[in-house]
């Protein structure tokens, strides 16, 4: 600080500013949601809590654990997960690898390049989607949730320029010593590619998480709802489901109110996201750079 400007010195405090600002306004929405969440409904109801609870209870989080709507939606969305990321993973690596290459090792690299593109700015709309889903018989299943987002193509060009821009050489020695394409993928590619791999796979699980419009569009029994649709009817319908669940539903609206309890079960929502991306930060920012440079 001592050898910069004053323009400079400026410029830093100044970056300091906004950054700070910037993450206050993404991290006070979260602590409030989780003050209302153990806060009591009177004093949610009369604009007394901030960013601290008052009354300090945990009825809203008994009801959400206890509510077999929620671990039911909580376990289909870990299953899409599951299978949405492993999926993904898969078809990009196997589909960004040849198109990494030089159109004079494919000659048809242009021609799927193009095609993938074209299906990242245009598509059928709607109608023909959920016809084509019906025709295949996936309605009501967990695969109508991934195999059609099986290949995110913003995530194949990150992973593309990632391959483009490792050294030619490490493919040629391999080649030399007798290794085919499986073995230079395997061997050579996925261990360089870790920085890469964790930016599509963060990038593929929090578009499943938070994905809420497949699950309301091709799911008619609200038993297979992922979370994050059963969450939408939630904002919707809280009372209609604190009246199903099979509890005194005036002692329940006496201890937590439609505030209170769509509070926690939004912020148990947000755990498991919260909790994976702070382990995948260093490799989804070093990832994000190192793909984003065309080659």
């Amino acid at each position: 600080m001592d050898k910069m400007t004053q323009g400079q010195k400026l410029f830093r405090v100044f970056n300091y500013i906004i950054c700070i600002a910037v993450c206050l306004i993404c991290i006070l929405p979260v602590i409030n949601t989780l003050a209302i969440s153990l806060s009591s409904p009177a004093q949610v109801a009369t604009g007394k809590v901030a960013f601290w609870p008052r009354d300090f209870t945990t009825m809203s989080y008994e009801f959400a654990i206890e509510n077999g709507r929620f671990l039911q939606a909580f376990f289909v969305t870990l299953q899409r997960c599951l299978l949405g990321v492993s999926i993904n993973m898969f078809m990009l690596v196997t589909t960004a690898y040849p198109l990494s290459k030089s159109r004079q090792r494919f000659a048809a690299r242009h021609f799927f390049m193009g095609f993938y593109v074209f299906t990242m700015l245009f598509g059928g709309g709607l109608i023909p989607y959920y016809i084509l889903i019906l025709q295949l018989g996936l309605l009501d299943s967990i695969w109508s949730l991934v195999l059609p987002l099986s290949v995110p193509v913003y995530s194949l060009i990150i992973l593309m320029n990632f391959m483009r821009n490792l050294p030619a050489e490490m493919e040629e020695a391999a080649m030399m010593d007798g290794a085919g394409h499986f073995r230079i993928l395997v061997s050579i590619y996925l261990p360089v590619l870790k920085p890469a791999l964790a930016t599509v796979g963060l990038f593929s699980f929090v578009f499943h998480w938070n994905d809420w419009f497949t699950g309301a569009l091709f799911m008619n029994d609200p038993v297979n709802y992922p979370l994050q649709t059963y969450l939408q009817t939630l904002l919707i319908n809280f009372r209609d489901l604190l009246r199903m669940s099979g509890s005194d539903y005036h002692r329940l609206l006496m201890r937590m109110n439609e505030q209170t309890g769509r509070a926690a079960q939004l912020f148990l929502s947000l755990i498991p996201t919260l909790v994976a991306y702070p382990f995948l930060q260093k490799h989804f920012a070093k990832g994000l750079v190192l793909g984003s440079v065309k080659g």
